[in-house]
C-alpha cells in the first residue's frame, strides 16, 4: 500500500499545509489511539521539541488520543530520542515526537516511536494511514482517555545519559561549549557534561519558539566555532533542533562530522574488544570512513539515506553501530535510536581512554574530497533512467579507476537530483561533478 502521510522520518511539512494543520492533528491523534488501543485501554507518551507550534498540534493530538480512549503523559520540551527512552521506561504503547527536527520553526512534523522505543512497523503506519480515512466516533464518556504530565523526564533522561558511561567516569579539566540550537536539548544537555565534571559554556539555549536553528545547531557550525577559539576550549559540540545528530569542532575550530565522529567511536569499541560485528553507513558516507575501516579490518555496509534504514541495516545484521555524516549516530548497546548526546559522550570517553585531543583524534581517517551538486528536476524526464546519464556516470566510474565514487540521488523532499562525486583528487572530482550535472540539466530541459 502506496504511503499518503507517512515519509522516511514520520509526518513532516510547513504548519498550516496539508497535513500539518490543527484539524489533521486530531485525526492523527485519534487515528493513533485507535490503533494502539487495539488490545485494551493504551497509554501513549507525547514530546516535542520547543518550536511554537508545538503547543498547538500538542493539545490537537492530546485531544485525539482521549477521543479514542487513550491515556496521555505528557513530556514538554524534551529530546527525540528521550522520547524512546521514556517510552519504554513507562511500558507506554507508543511514543510521540512533534518536531521539524534540523528545520526552520515554520516546520513541524511528528515521529512515531514503538513501545520497544523503536521505529513504527510498517503494518501499524498502515493501520494508522488507514484510519486517517474513516470517520471519526468518540468513545463513552466513562471511557475517554485521562491526560497526566511526567514532572521528572529532565531527570530520568539526563540520568540515563549518564548511565552510557562507566559509573565514576569524571570529565574534570575538560572545557566544552555546547550549541543547543534553541531546540530540545537547551536544559537537559548542559546538565548531562556538567554533571559529569566537565566546564561548560552554553550557547544557545533561550528557545523563544521561533529561534530554533536560527543560525545555530548542528546546522550553522560557525557560532560554535567562533567560541571554541575565543574561550581556548577543548572541543565543541553541536545539537539539531530535536537532538538527535551531533556534530563536533575541535580545539582549531575545524569541523568533525558524522563519519569521523562514527569513525573514531568505533576504533574505540574494536579496541576494547566490544565492536559487535561492523559499522553501518549510508550512501553519502565519505569514502574516507569506508577506508579507515578497512585498514582495522572492521566491516563497512552502505544503507540507503535516512535512519530508519541505518536502523534496519543495523538490526537485520544484529550489528550496534550505524550512522550518517549529518551527525545522526546510533549506538545500540546504549539505547533504540539516534541519540546525540548519548554519541557525544562516546567520543568523549574515546579520547579520554586514548588520552587524545579530538584534533589528534580525528587524523586516523583521512576524508576523500567530495563535491555535491544539486541539479534542479524539470519536465516529466526521469534523469535516472536516461541513457544518456547512465552512460556519462558509468564513464566518469570507469575513469576514477577505483579511486572514487559516484551517486545520483533524488532529493526526498524537493525536485532535486543530487550529484555526489568523490575520490581522492579534489580538482578532477570537482569537474566530474559539474560535467555531470550539465549532462543532466540538458537531459531535463
Amino acid at each position: 500500500m502506496a504511503r499518503k502521510y507517512f515519509g522516511t522520518d514520520g509526518i513532516r511539512g510547513r504548519v498550516g499545509d496539508f497535513p500539518i494543520t490543527p484539524d489533521f492533528m486530531l485525526k492523527l491523534g485519534w487515528a493513533a489511539g485507535v490503533a494502539f488501543r487495539k488490545q485494551g485501554r493504551c497509554r501513549i507518551l507525547i514530546g516535542k521539541d520547543t518550536r511554537i507550534s508545538g503547543y498547538m498540534f500538542e493539545s490537537a493530538l492530546e485531544a485525539g488520543l482521549s477521543a479514542a480512549g487513550a491515556d496521555v503523559m505528557l513530556l514538554g520540551p524534551m529530546p527525540t530520542p528521550a522520547i524512546a527512552y521514556l517510552t519504554r521506561t513507562f511500558h507506554a504503547e507508543a511514543g510521540i515526537v512533534i518536531s521539524a527536527s534540523h528545520n526552520p520553526h515554520h516546520d513541524n512534523g511528528i515521529k512515531f516511536f514503538s513501545g520497544q522505543g523503536t521505529k513504527l512497523p510498517d503494518e501499524i503506519e498502515l493501520m494508522i494511514e488507514e484510519l486517517l480515512d474513516a470517520p471519526m466516533t468518540v468513545v463513552e464518556s466513562d471511557q475517554l482517555g485521562k491526560v497526566s504530565r511526567i514532572n521528572d523526564a529532565a531527570g530520568r533522561y539526563i540520568e540515563f545519559c549518564k548511565s552510557s558511561v562507566p559509573t565514576g567516569t569524571s570529565f574534570a579539566g575538560l572545557k566544552v561549549v555546547l550549541d543547543c540550537a534553541h531546540g530540545a536539548a537547551y536544559k537537559v544537555a548542559p546538565s548531562v557534561f556538567t554533571e559529569l565534571g566537565a566546564t561548560v559554556t552554553t550557547l544557545s539555549a533561550q528557545p523563544n519558539g521561533l529561534n530554533i536553528n536560527d543560525g545555530c545547531g548542528s546546522t550553522h557550525i560557525e557560532a560554535l566555532q567562533a567560541e571554541v577559539l575565543a574561550r581556548h576550549a577543548d572541543l565543541g559540540i553541536a545539537f539539531d533542533g530535536d537532538a538527535d545528530r551531533v556534530l563536533m569542532v575541535d580545539h582549531s575550530g575545524a569541523l568533525v562530522d558524522g563519519d569521523e565522529l562514527l569513525f573514531i567511536i568505533a576504533r574505540d569499541m574494536q579496541e576494547r574488544g566490544r565492536l559487535q560485528g561492523g559499522v553501518v553507513g549510508t550512501l553519502m558516507s565519505n569514502l574516507g570512513l569506508e577506508l579507515a575501516l578497512a585498514e582495522l579490518n572492521i566491516p563497512f555496509v552502505r544503507a540507503k539515506v535516512g535512519d530508519r534504514y541505518v536502523i534496519a541495516e543495523l538490526l537485520e545484521r544484529n550489528w550496534q553501530l550505524g550512522g550518517e555524516n549529518s551527525g545522526h549516530l546510533v549506538c545500540f548497546q546504549h539505547t533504540t535510536t539516534g541519540d546525540a548526546i548519548i554519541a557525544a559522550l562516546q567520543v568523549l570517553m574515546a579520547l579520554k581512554r586514548r588520552g587524545q585531543t579530538l584534533g589528534e583524534a580525528r587524523l586516523g581517517m583521512r576524508k576523500c574530497p567530495q563535491v555535491l551538486v544539486n541539479v534542479r528536476l524539470a519536465g516529466q524526464v526521469d534523469p535516472l533512467q536516461h541513457p544518456q546519464v547512465q552512460a556519462a556516470q558509468a564513464r566518469v566510474t570507469e575513469q576514477m579507476a577505483g579511486r572514487g565514487r559516484v551517486l545520483l540521488r533524488k532529493s526526498g523532499t524537493e525536485p532535486l537530483l543530487r550529484v555526489m562525486v568523490e575520490g581522492d583528487d579534489e580538482d578532477l572530482v570537482r569537474g566530474y561533478a559539474n560535467e555531470l550535472a550539465k549532462i543532466i540539466t540538458d537531459v531535463c530541459a
